[in-house]
């Protein structure tokens, strides 16, 4: 499992030194375990002495897929995405970059030699138990170099952010990250009523990495138009400020406000109901934050008593046409973001129903749509705008496929 990882690690790092140019292009996800991968991945490539320019994307989108793959002889590393479109960016990349997968996601292989796909998946890891991408990226960056060992804390706050423990308790992976840490001085694990909380050491004092994981998600969901990925990378490495406090603050008013009004048009029958999914459409009402806030509103119903417990949630979000760091792009999407209840939870994880990796990017396919990073609670795809309930019909065709 790990050691294969980390021989295969070894063996993408040798190609990244061997290559003729000292730079590198990096793209991760806008959450806290995206931001932590992303400042994890940064640090370790600027103290080997290389060039770097960081994008956050909210997706790997094929649009901006297209884009990327114009370049011509660069060094190119997705974080916490992309470990199941390996094929894809094999066909767009035809050899000419050299490509880095560094995702814990559903993977497939890559078919470009030239495509590393170092998702621990492929190395019998589980993405939603085992290791998280900042996991993953801090373990790669400790191949390359020992001296990033003191990186640790990232990659445990990494996955603390990303919320999959075991009665409470981060495992595997993820454990040893917060162990290193722990031994550095930079965490500590404190026993609790529900298992382990994890506090880490900043300049404000010890703070909640649960916290501080919800702190980050507002900066690189909410803040995604407006600067929020970058300040979250700052509180990565530096930790929380009060310049980044007042930035939170802001946002999440803006956030709870659009949360407060968008339940109660759901309260007042909005909610759209089908057999065996209860879903919504946000449109464009809560731009200008991110489209990852349909996830986290998704996660918010998950607790609200109109909420069927029965039944999968889903949510639509429009993509705008501008990209932070790309400019205007055509992108005519719509993303859907899905999450389950505690009772479908239980269901799910006993193997009596349809997990969400399955389900929602099956049904994607089918109508020609995106999908990349799916667990099989929390999940996420792309389709074409107005294929919103032709979605939702395909998902209840297999659903009822497989109870029969």
């Amino acid at each position: 499992m790990i050691g294969e990882f980390i021989r295969a690690a070894e063996r993408a790092i040798e190609k990244i030194y061997s290559w003729p140019r000292k730079r590198v292009c990096i793209y991760h996800h806008n959450d806290a375990d995206g931001l932590c991968s992303g400042a994890i991945l940064a640090t370790a490539f600027q103290r080997k002495g290389y060039g770097v320019k960081r994008a956050c994307l909210e997706k790997p989108y094929p649009a901006i897929l297209e884009t990327i793959y114009r370049q011509q002889g660069e060094i190119l590393i997705f974080a916490d995405f992309a470990g199941r479109i390996a094929p894809l960016l094999s066909r767009l990349n035809q050899g000419r970059n050299l490509t880095i997968i560094l995702d814990h996601h559903v993977a497939e292989e890559a078919s470009d030699n030239m495509v590393y796909n170092l998702d621990p998946d492929l190395f019998g890891l589980k993405g939603d138990r085992d290791i998280s991408a900042s996991t993953t990226c801090y373990i790669f960056a400790r191949t390359m170099d020992e001296h990033n060992m003191n990186l640790a804390h990232i990659g445990a706050l990494g996955a603390v952010g990303d919320g999959f423990f075991v009665q409470g308790r981060l495992v595997s992976e993820n454990r040893q990250a917060a162990l290193e840490a722990a031994g550095q001085g930079r965490l500590e694990i404190v026993e609790s009523v529900d298992g382990e909380e994890y506090l880490l050491e900043t300049a404000q004092g010890k703070v909640s990495c649960a916290k501080l994981g919800e702190y980050l998600d507002i900066l690189g969901g909410a803040g995604y138009n407006s600067g929020g990925p970058d300040a979250g990378i700052e509180v990565c490495l530096k930790g929380p400020d009060a310049d980044s406090d007042r930035v939170v603050e802001r946002l999440k008013r803006i956030k709870d406000d659009a949360f407060t009004l968008e339940i109660e048009k759901l309260k007042g029958g909005s909610l759209m109901q089908s057999p065996h999914i209860q879903w919504f459409n946000l449109e464009r009402r809560f731009y200008p934050m991110g489209v990852k806030m349909v996830g986290v509103f998704c996660e918010t119903l998950k607790e609200q008593q109109f909420i069927d417990p029965h039944k999968y949630i889903a949510g639509f979000q429009i993509i705008p046409d501008e990209i932070p760091g790309f400019g205007p792009v055509d992108m005519s999407q719509v993303k859907i973001s899905m999450r389950v209840a505690e009772y479908l939870e239980r269901q799910i994880r006993e193997r009596s129903a349809m997990g969400l990796d399955v389900l929602l990017p099956q049904a994607t396919a089918e109508l020609g749509g995106f999908s990349d990073a799916c667990h099989s609670l929390t999940a996420a795809t792309t389709v074409a705008i107005g294929l919103e309930e032709k979605l939702i019909d395909e998902m209840e065709r297999l659903i009822t496929a497989v109870g029969k």
